[in-house]
């Protein structure tokens, strides 16, 4: 007499340990990505550069040192592609459609998150981490500079490179004058550095002072037929 098999036994159970076992599901390489990023964010939050270390930041990603330098070969280029990241969150080029803007529109689409998060806690966590490490790491801190501030003013230059072309403002150093105007709309990051009571900017703060800035700037750089007109 042969006994009949037990229902959890069944191969095809629903919930049998055999349904649900399986190799977990792969990620892509955007998802990837997204999960080192975070983990950089978070390791650099909590122990500084100097303990972001390739293999700290594989531990919060839950992934391997092998799945992780396959990504990226070292940690500069991490880092590198970790500022990128906060860097494209607050400017980013504009689209053809918005390039149709009057040019005061155009800064402003280009420069209102950076004015706004500018002294968010993330950025603030970087520039500590970046100051405290930058002698013993001083390659990631010119990373940081290139992917990051100095970027910004590339973007904007080349916004105000165009302007100069369609006549819109007079500007004898595009570059220089893509700097005065990013460090004119930006508040220095110096008080909430060094003083932890010192509050960021409110939104309303920032608007206003986006907004002043671009008064002085496209005042001060207009064309002489449009400075005749405004006056």
């Amino acid at each position: 007499m042969t006994l009949s098999q037990p229902a959890h036994a069944t191969p095809d159970a629903a919930g049998s340990p055999s349904a649900r076992r399986g190799r977990p599901a792969q990620l892509t390489g955007a998802e990837r990505e997204a999960r080192i990023l975070d983990a950089i964010e978070q390791v650099v939050a909590t122990k500084g550069l100097q303990g972001a270390s390739m293999a700290a930041i594989a531990r919060a990603a839950a992934m391997s040192k092998r799945t992780l330098y396959a990504c990226y070969p070292s940690r500069d280029a991490l880092f590198e592609a970790w500022v990128r990241r906060l860097r494209a969150a607050f400017v980013r080029p504009l689209t053809a459609d918005e390039r149709a803007l009057p040019l005061r529109a155009r800064l402003r689409r280009l420069l209102r998150r950076e004015v706004e998060d500018g002294a968010s806690q993330t950025r603030l966590t970087v520039l500590r981490a970046i100051i405290a490490e930058a002698p013993r790491h001083p390659d990631l801190a010119r990373a940081f500079l290139r992917e990051g501030p100095r970027a910004v003013r590339r973007t904007v230059a080349e916004e105000l490179s165009r302007a100069v072309e369609n006549g819109e403002i007079v500007a004898g150093d595009v570059d220089a004058t893509a700097h005065l105007l990013c460090d004119m709309v930006c508040a220095s990051p110096l008080d909430p550095l060094i003083d932890p009571d010192a509050a960021p900017l409110s939104a309303a703060e920032a608007e206003a002072r986006l907004e002043r800035a671009l008064d002085v700037f496209l005042n001060g750089a207009a064309t002489p037929q449009r400075a005749d007109r405004s006056g």
